[in-house]
């Protein structure tokens, strides 16, 4: 099924989804809002292979604000890697908030919380678009993302840290709605701190960790760790080593946490720290 005709849904998730539903020949979203690209993604994970190839087209600093979250940059990570996914940013503004495909243009609308994807398949005119938006993204620059796919953080947490770690770690990111702690809340490296605490590993073995598959700086790990100590959200004790100074073990330092189960993790520790 082509996409051919008007699409309306009561909020930006549900159009994503029926866009990807009627989708045969991959989309490409020009000048996208961030709950567009949120969107995007979130359903894009959910179809895994079944999904169609997406290119975004969209302003550097809108994409930057939206990818600030762990959740959804380490989603697109994975979609990027699996050629599914496509980022670009335009030299100059778009004009208007598209999606093509090779048949039909639709142009996104919002109103209120309903949006709808209005569409027009006149060849003349959809063969005129495509040609414009079609150099946009050959001349645009490749949005560079650097946070790594959440497949590979699972897969080498599991490897180098443990699996217990792994899964009260996925029972974390399930229990939230964003990973952007800007400073004070549960950022990532706040997260893997927590989950490291819980399930006692060297504070060297996690910042090691999250260094090498591209989270944070074994430096940021460290200040993280400081931080959530002067709050009382993690101790630490020491273990000698044969040689050198002692690691420092992690453990959570406050009985709120370490009464509280993994999925439970996240809002407590967003009380304390408020």
């Amino acid at each position: 099924m082509t996409i051919d005709s008007n699409r309306h849904a009561a909020d930006v998730r549900g159009l994503v989804d029926e866009l990807f539903e009627a989708s045969t020949d991959g989309l490409f979203v020009v000048n996208p809002t961030a709950e567009v690209v949120e969107g995007v993604t979130d359903v894009a994970t959910e179809f895994g292979d079944e999904s169609p190839s997406v290119r975004i087209l969209a302003d550097g600093s809108l994409l930057k604000s939206v990818l600030d979250d762990f959740l959804v940059a380490s989603n697109a990570a994975d979609l990027v890697a699996s050629d599914v996914l496509d980022l670009r940013t335009p030299d100059g503004d778009a004009e208007n908030a598209l999606v093509l495909t090779d048949e039909t243009v639709l142009a996104l609308v919002s109103a209120g919380d309903r949006v709808a994807a209005l569409a027009d398949d006149d060849p003349d005119f959809v063969a005129a678009v495509e040609e414009t938006y079609e150099t946009a993204w050959d001349d645009a620059d490749p949005y560079n993302l650097r946070t790594p796919p959440l497949s590979r953080v699972r897969e080498t947490l599991a490897e180098e840290i443990g699996e217990a770690t792994r899964d009260d770690f996925d029972a974390v990111l399930s229990s939230l709605d964003a990973v952007r702690g800007d400073g004070d809340g549960i950022d990532e490296v706040t997260l893997c701190l927590l989950v490291a605490a819980k399930n006692d590993v060297l504070l060297y073995d996690i910042s090691k960790w999250g260094e090498d598959v591209g989270i944070a700086s074994k430096a940021t790990f460290s200040r993280t760790k400081t931080r959530l100590e002067d709050r009382g959200l993690v101790d630490t004790e020491k273990v000698p080593i044969d040689v050198g100074r002692p690691r420092l073990r992690l453990k959570l330092g406050d009985d709120r946490l370490r009464g509280a189960d993994a999925d439970e993790l996240a809002a407590v520790a967003t009380s304390l720290l408020a």
